[in-house]
């Protein structure tokens, strides 16, 4: 039962609180994880890289954390939630990413709706309308915006749309709260239980043999 709870939550082999060296250890893990699972993402949004952008560096970066924890000896049922919440959080940055983009270098411009559709109905909800849009020129928008989109709007309506002059991320409807603090906001979430995962995966990796050294014979 010891060698299996070791293998599953880790050996954790102190005695009280744990040391705080081992502790900033793994606070260091987790930040830079998180780090570096959203920023790829928000490099790949900034600079148009869809292999950044998509998140798939984010995933990548996710099963290094779980290489880098099973080496370390971390038990495998942390390195599987760590592993877990780091997908999490690579799936939901292109979003977040996408908003702090769009917040930072984005310019609003007024369109004009042509067509309401009741997306929650066709797929059998309820609660999304999308609408398509055409710009000042007439021009219909690629995309549909649901973002100030809802069961009131009109052919003919106004809407307001937010799209970034260089290209690289299509349009998107203006929201209350949208700005850079408001798309980072789904991300705090994921992020802070990744760090707290990295943190409790660390600290229980401690084996008082990889640090005591060769013993000294009484």
């Amino acid at each position: 039962m010891a060698h299996l709870r070791t293998s599953v939550w880790g050996p954790a082999e102190f005695v009280g609180v744990p040391p705080w060296w081992l502790m900033g250890e793994g606070l260091l893990v987790g930040v830079a994880a998180t780090a570096l699972i959203a920023g790829t993402t928000l490099l790949g949004a900034w600079t148009g890289r869809p292999s950044l952008a998509d998140g798939e560096a984010g995933l990548v970066c996710a099963g290094a954390l779980a290489v880098y924890l099973t080496l370390i000896g971390a038990g495998r049922a942390l390195i599987g939630i760590a592993a877990l919440l780091g997908v999490c959080l690579a799936l939901q940055a292109p979003q977040a990413a996408t908003g702090v983009v769009l917040a930072e270098r984005g310019r609003v411009q007024p369109v004009v709706v042509t067509a309401v559709e009741d997306a929650g109905a066709a797929a059998g909800g309820r609660g999304r309308y999308l609408c398509s849009v055409a710009d000042a020129d007439g021009v219909p928008l690629k995309v549909r915006i649901w973002r100030g989109c809802g069961k009131t709007t009109r052919p003919g309506d106004a809407l307001a749309v937010v799209d970034d002059p260089k290209g690289r991320i299509p349009p998107r409807g203006v929201q209350a709260g949208s700005g850079t603090a408001g798309a980072l906001r789904d991300l705090a979430p994921w992020s802070a239980a990744l760090v707290a995962g990295c943190m409790v995966a660390v600290v229980r990796s401690y084996r008082l043999s990889s640090s005591a050294g060769t013993a000294v014979p009484s």
